[in-house]
């Protein structure tokens, strides 16, 4: 599976370096399903996504939903699981990470993130 690093744009924060991408069927299905926990530095790029759910998790997640242009539109702060969440016909993308993360960088809505691949 491919891997991204997260940034937000104009500010000196990096949201994860080993943030894995889901971009087919099966990886957006599979997602975090079945993992316990996640490493600092570590989530999840869902693209193409209009929301998540965390059906079969077993940990809380942090989820930042983002538009076309990577612009942040929803945030939802230690989501349990067994939720639906940041379903919107705006979102193009959503970010899975460990719950406390969005709090810990200070993401809000509006901010615009930069998406680098891994070389």
């Amino acid at each position: 599976m491919d891997r991204v690093s997260v940034t937000v744009r104009g500010k000196a924060t990096v949201i994860g370096d080993k943030i894995a991408v889901a971009d087919s069927s099966a990886t957006r299905f599979l997602g975090l399903m079945g993992k316990r926990s996640l490493e600092p530095g570590s989530g999840m790029w869902i693209t193409p996504s209009s929301g998540v759910h965390t059906f079969w998790m077993r940990m809380r997640i942090d989820i930042v939903a983002l538009d076309k242009e990577n612009r942040v539109v929803a945030l939802a702060h230690s989501v349990p699981p067994w939720r639906i969440s940041c379903v919107s016909l705006r979102t193009r993308s959503v970010l899975e990470l460990p719950a406390g993360r969005i709090a810990e960088c200070g993401i809000s809505v509006g901010d615009i993130v930069n998406i680098i691949p891994e070389i």
